[in-house]
């Protein structure tokens, strides 16, 4: 039970957002290549299929007195990339004389094209971006019908990659939200982005969903999680996540069989609504230094140790911390190579922030300051 080891894989979403959201979401991409490798190797299809029509001035089976020529099959052409291999196939005339350009653009665009198609991909496939990708990489501008089709073939990878079938049971589950700007039907409002990470039996790690809703709520996740049950996630023995109650609430109704760890970033980040305004020792540092021990048992006896020495000056943070802990030691439980990436939600987190920012306007510590290495999530 629980033996699983980390390495990556990646999520969709549809929704136009504004710089800062498609920026977190990129630099989440960039650690999780799979489901972007193939929209990689979609749009460069699509172009190469584009290229052949331009060249020929005929789509495929038109018939037409202006085309120059005729096509003939493809050849296979492997491309290695950031995001991995990709498998083309480039179209061939029956002359002979189509030769594309592409390959040798790519590799010298290659990390702006990975860059833009993440935003894109964020974005909900920008036809001026798509555009702007086309006429870097191939020299020439291509029609709008050639640009629907890229954008057509893309949302189809896009919608496929999102409704994949979980075959395999995932043994952790990592869950989290994020509040982000989302510009829809011209007005800009805040959303919850719902966000669900997945650890399977091999040590992948696989984002299984992302999903807008209006508000971070019990019934929100519980649609959330039901849809993933509904594409086949099972298999779940532990959860990680946050306190929030509509989230728990909805763990606890459709994944019944779970453990629970409640997140200890999120749980040191609430302790500063127990101090005083103007803490300045190393109380929370201190806390914080247990989820670094090698045992339950050795966290339980520097608690006990903690306890004595901050209950006289801090009795509000240390009854709370008495009554709350136990949620955030459930990691313990596990194997010891585990712990690091299974006692917080910082495997979403690390990639969407990119500082801890105040943590409050009333003269308390930097989050840094404590040990506590993750932006606070917006209010809903």
């Amino acid at each position: 039970m629980f033996d699983v080891t980390h390495s990556e894989r990646s999520p969709t979403m549809t929704n136009t957002k504004d710089k800062p959201a498609a920026a977190a979401i990129k630099d989440l991409l960039s650690h999780n290549p799979d489901g972007l490798r193939e929209i990689v190797r979609a749009v460069m299809q699509e172009m190469l299929e584009a290229e052949m029509t331009d060249a020929l001035q005929a789509e495929k089976g038109e018939r037409t007195a202006s085309r120059l020529g005729y096509r003939s099959g493809y050849y296979t052409r492997t491309l290695i990339t950031r995001v991995g291999k990709l498998e083309l196939r480039v179209p061939q005339d029956r002359d002979g004389r189509f030769s594309t350009e592409l390959f040798e653009r790519y590799q010298r665009s290659e990390q702006a094209l990975v860059a833009t198609l993440a935003e894109m991909y964020v974005q909900g496939v920008s036809t001026r971006k798509v555009k702007a990708i086309t006429e870097e990489l191939c020299g020439h501008s291509f029609s709008a019908s050639a640009i629907s089709s890229i954008n057509k073939r893309l949302d189809e990878s896009l919608a496929q990659f999102a409704s994949r079938r979980l075959e395999e049971p995932f043994p952790y589950l990592i869950l989290d939200a994020r509040y982000e700007k989302v510009r829809e039907g011209g007005i800009v409002a805040s959303q919850a982005v719902l966000i669900a990470v997945g650890i399977d039996w091999d040590g992948r790690r696989q984002i299984l969903g992302v999903e807008m809703a209006n508000r971070e709520s019990q019934s929100s996740w519980r649609t959330f999680l039901l849809s993933l049950r509904e594409r086949g996630l099972s298999g779940v023995e532990l959860v990680v996540a946050d306190d929030h109650a509509g989230l728990r609430a909805a763990i606890r109704e459709v994944l019944t069989e779970a453990a629970y760890q409640r997140c200890y970033v999120h749980f040191l980040r609430n302790a500063l609504d127990h101090l005083p305004r103007k803490a300045d020792d190393d109380c929370l540092q201190e806390l914080r230094w247990l989820y670094d021990r090698r045992s339950v048992e050795e966290a339980r006896r520097d608690l006990s140790a903690w306890i004595a020495k901050w209950e006289a000056r801090y009795p509000r943070l240390v009854a709370w911390a008495e009554e709350t802990i136990e949620e955030t030691l459930t990691f313990y439980r596990l194997p010891r190579q585990h712990h690091k990436h299974l006692k917080s939600t910082d495997e979403i987190d690390k990639h969407l922030s990119a500082d801890c920012g105040s943590l409050s306007a009333r003269g308390r510590p930097r989050g840094k300051e404590w040990g506590i290495d993750c932006k606070p999530r917006q209010a809903a």
